[in-house]
């Protein structure tokens, strides 16, 4: 059984921007490698294991990015009184707001502010409602959230 991937229209549209940006880069890598073969003997030839082991991580990125856009479910934001995939949540905690919007595993950044739905903090958001709290524990204790608002 094939897996689905859950992701927003937006991490979508990001993904396929990377693929034609990663199959622009096949030609240069592709000289690279002739280059570096110009160079001689192969077994000790740098430039030639770099070119090569790039294009090997080219081409892995390349085949992961088409299984998760063939295998994709587009993740639609409803208006929910709830929190649920695809949510964009604003949540308060010790005087701080945080935004996070609440994204299937593929597209999760944090350092963007997109969270997976399997994270501790999108389990622990999942379902609840304005007004409610939310508890993660971390490894420094556990932090409190309430939620402010749903979008």
């Amino acid at each position: 059984m094939k897996k689905l991937f859950q992701i927003t229209d937006e991490g979508k549209k990001e993904l396929e921007a990377e693929l034609e940006e990663l199959k622009g880069r096949r030609g240069a890598i592709a000289d690279k490698i002739a280059e570096a073969r110009d160079y001689g003997d192969l077994s000790e030839n740098a430039e030639y294991d770099a070119a090569r082991e790039e294009q090997g991580l080219v081409e892995s990125r390349i085949a992961e990015i088409e299984d998760v856009l063939l295998n994709a479910e587009i993740i639609t934001a409803t208006k929910s009184s709830k929190v649920t995939l695809g949510s964009k949540v604003e949540l308060k905690t010790a005087g701080k707001t945080v935004n996070y919007h609440v994204v299937g595993p593929v597209e999760a950044d944090p350092l963007e502010g997109k969270i997976s739905n399997e994270s501790p903090i999108g389990v622990a958001l999942l379902g609840k409602k304005v007004g409610d709290s939310a508890t993660i524990t971390t490894p420094k204790g556990e932090i409190s959230y309430d939620i402010v608002k749903i979008g």
